[in-house]
């Protein structure tokens, strides 16, 4: 039985991705920005940096793309001030389970580590992480395999015998190229035929895939 598994953050354990779309979704309707839902779901999976070089090569190099994140993170954060971090159903059950049962568990997020540490925490799950590598930790983005080979070393685990719990593309393409088992949970995004390819399995939800793993 396979007992280390490795989860993306954002779209898997917190529905952040919807939240900082209608915040972008916002920002463009007063700034006038073309396209910005096709151009943010390009950016699901990546690291800022990539972040920022797509909407370059997107808009041009003149497009004022700090201004208008920062204007979006205002808008993300005041939601999150009022209501709190959304947690994907399913969460707490199947982190509870995998502590029971001895799994060891990683977190390999694009996002910056500060962001990732001070959001696990504030949602009560960042003791449960054997592991944590983020996107300022590694040289290269999804769907560079580097950030999940990161975490399988540092686990200690071979690729082969890791679980990969992602929701985006990218992910899924990062997960496959190290070798690992990728679970799909969709969010914005629905797998294509070259996705389904690389799947290991995919779930509709966290409780699912807690069910697959007591299966054994």
């Amino acid at each position: 039985m396979i007992r280390n598994i490795v989860f993306d953050m954002d779209g898997v354990l917190i529905d952040s991705e919807a939240l900082i779309l209608d915040a972008w979704k916002e920002v463009a309707v007063t700034e006038k920005i073309a396209d910005i839902e096709h151009t943010l779901l390009q950016c699901i999976g990546i690291t800022a940096p990539e972040t920022k070089a797509l909407f370059y090569r997107t808009y041009g190099n003149d497009f004022p793309y700090e201004t208008y994140r920062e204007m979006a993170s205002e808008i993300f954060q005041r939601q999150i001030s009022k209501e709190g971090l959304p947690v994907k159903p399913g969460v707490y059950e199947l982190f509870a389970w995998l502590k029971e049962n001895h799994f060891q568990i990683g977190l390999a997020s694009s996002t910056r580590e500060e962001v990732v540490r001070r959001e696990m925490e504030s949602i009560g799950l960042i003791d449960y992480f054997h592991v944590i590598v983020c996107g300022d930790m590694v040289s290269h983005s999804k769907p560079h395999p580097e950030i999940y080979l990161k975490s399988c070393q540092l686990l200690g685990a071979a690729p082969s015998s890791c679980y990969a719990v992602e929701d985006s593309p990218n992910g899924i393409r990062s997960a496959y190229r190290a070798g690992m088992k990728p679970l799909m949970v969709p969010d914005l995004i629905a797998p294509d035929a070259e996705i389904r390819q690389l799947l290991f399995r995919q779930f509709q939800s966290l409780s699912d895939v807690r069910l697959f793993l007591q299966e054994g």
